[in-house]
């Protein structure tokens, strides 16, 4: 059993979120894929979805960092004030082509950001992401 098995990706990029979206039904084929092409989109999903108190599933989201209208950095500032509760279950991995050490540095910097991945998304990195998060849980997957 995988307690992630919601993914949520945020990316201006179309392309990306498709190729996203089959590399993660490769590695998970039951699990549940919404994708953004509009940040602020993906942030009113995410509120919709999981800031009910009672709703106890998570998610992992896959964020890219250079997109108009709203930024990753802008994105990780609105998301740094949401409650709690909320913000525990959803797990905030950047995945961008940037290899800039900066935006690296910064993402790890941020203490809502598990991890900086670079494109393209891998199965193998699905898959070791969620026995990461798994693990963590006491899931064994």
């Amino acid at each position: 059993m995988n307690y992630f098995s919601n993914f949520i990706i945020v990316d201006d990029e179309k392309i990306n979120n498709q190729i996203c979206r089959k590399v993660i039904e490769k590695a998970f084929k039951d699990a549940n894929i919404k994708d953004f092409t509009d940040p602020e989109e993906g942030f009113a999903y995410i509120l919709e979805q999981y800031a009910l108190t009672d709703v106890t599933g998570r998610a992992i989201l896959l964020l890219d960092i250079n997109m108009p209208k709203m930024n990753a950095w802008d994105f990780l500032e609105r998301f740094e004030n949401l409650d709690e509760s909320l913000k525990s279950r959803i797990k905030i991995y950047i995945l961008s082509s940037s290899v800039d050490k900066n935006d690296m540095q910064r993402a790890n910097a941020n203490k809502n950001v598990e991890y900086y991945l670079i494109k393209p998304l891998t199965e193998e990195s699905v898959r070791l992401i969620v026995h990461v998060l798994n693990k963590r849980l006491g899931i064994k997957n």
